[in-house]
């Protein structure tokens, strides 16, 4: 990658949770130069503005993309409004980093990739757990052979319901809003990237919708793909535990069969467990999402962005963030997801929504409009 090092122009789109947390980073990061923020939330940008004394700030999307200063930008909206953004940013030519996925409609994430490879521009989405110290550790025995030619893989996250309620409560359009591809995406993610090089042929699924139907979601998806090479993965999510569940949001097991070795990793967090009678709230709160049932028990460290000290996040995404602003100011290299990886990830959860639609197996990869045409009806 080339290292200009010019200082970063840098809009982000979406101040939300996650839009503040990568702008704080940027305000302390000596490569970026200048900081323009927009969302449709006045009150909620001007107070960011204010925290991370950005340079400027908007309602309107088109109006910040187009100021002569930006040279990267964050897209952090909500999952279904990436798109239009998106696609002005690589029209502008910045660099890019889009919180996943790049689209929840699998048509406009084939149209953002396609965008992004004509347009030659440099494009990341956020999978914040490859920047967690085991999963790189892991990474590394797998590249250089330390289990030899893997064959099969298990895969198991578990989610309390804070995060679908909070989730599908923000919007009516919720057809694509399932287990999968909201969250079972970083599972799916992190498996697909520690089985760099096999190509997945055939999936087939099954989904519940006992608690989470009221809402218009599924509560679980279970499925089992099969690669090219005859490997064998079983991916399964659940995202309708108990809103008391001490997990506060995420925990998966991993076990990584190879035929020289095996790789077990339990990441579950239930070895830092916090007991108290004070209630601890909301593990995953967006602004106004109250759990609706007290919480005395607690897996820390079980928050996907990282745990809060003194004031400043610390863990995974503070890794990924200033990673990323040193990839676009000083081209270092990065284990960041390319926007190729995340449209395969988009399509993948799909396609294990349409088997489980069908009863029956799904032959990939999955034409967008094949995915589209049966989910949305």
């Amino acid at each position: 990658m080339k290292k200009d090092k010019k200082p970063i122009g840098l809009a982000v789109i979406g101040c939300g949770t996650i839009g503040r947390i990568r702008s704080m980073l940027a305000k302390d990061y000596p490569g970026v130069g200048w900081i323009g923020l927009c969302d449709l939330k006045a009150d909620l940008g001007e107070r960011l503005k204010k925290d991370t004394d950005a340079d400027f700030f908007t309602t309107d999307y088109r109006e910040l993309l187009a100021r002569p200063e930006v040279t990267a930008t964050i897209i952090a909206t909500d999952e279904n409004f990436h798109f239009d953004p998106t696609m002005l940013a690589i029209e502008n030519g910045h660099s890019l980093f889009i919180e996943k996925p790049l689209a929840t409609d699998a048509r406009e994430s084939a149209q953002i990739l396609a965008a992004i490879e004509k347009a030659g521009v440099d494009a990341v989405v956020g999978y914040t757990q490859r920047f967690r110290r085991r999963f790189l550790a892991v990474k590394e025995k797998l590249l250089t052979g330390q289990i030899g030619d893997v064959h099969s893989v298990v895969t198991r996250a578990f989610m309390n319901r804070m995060v679908p309620i909070a989730t599908v409560s923000r919007t009516q359009d919720r057809s694509t809003l399932t287990p999968m591809v909201v969250s079972g995406t970083h599972s799916l993610d992190m498996s697909m990237w520690l089985m760099e090089g096999k190509t997945p042929v055939s999936v087939y699924a099954q989904s519940t919708d006992k608690v989470l139907g009221e809402w218009g979601t599924k509560d679980s998806t279970f499925g089992v793909f099969t690669m090219s090479d005859g490997t064998i993965w079983s991916m399964n999510i659940s995202w309708a535990l108990p809103e008391v569940w001490p997990g506060a949001v995420y925990g998966i097991e991993i076990g990584i069969v190879g035929d020289q070795g095996v790789i077990d990793i339990e990441d579950t967090h239930r070895d830092l467990v916090l007991a108290s009678n004070v209630a601890q709230g909301a593990g995953y709160a967006p602004e106004g999402f109250e759990p609706g049932a007290p919480r005395h028990v607690d897996f820390l460290t079980s928050y996907p962005p990282g745990d809060i000290h003194d004031g400043q996040l610390w863990g995974p995404m503070r890794e990924e963030t200033v990673s990323w602003y040193q990839r676009v100011y000083a081209g270092v290299s990065t284990p960041h997801a390319t926007a190729a990886e995340a449209h395969r990830n988009l399509c993948m959860t799909m396609a294990m929504d349409v088997s489980a639609k069908r009863g029956t197996p799904v032959e990939l990869p999955v034409d967008p409009d094949e995915l589209m045409t049966e989910l949305i009806n």
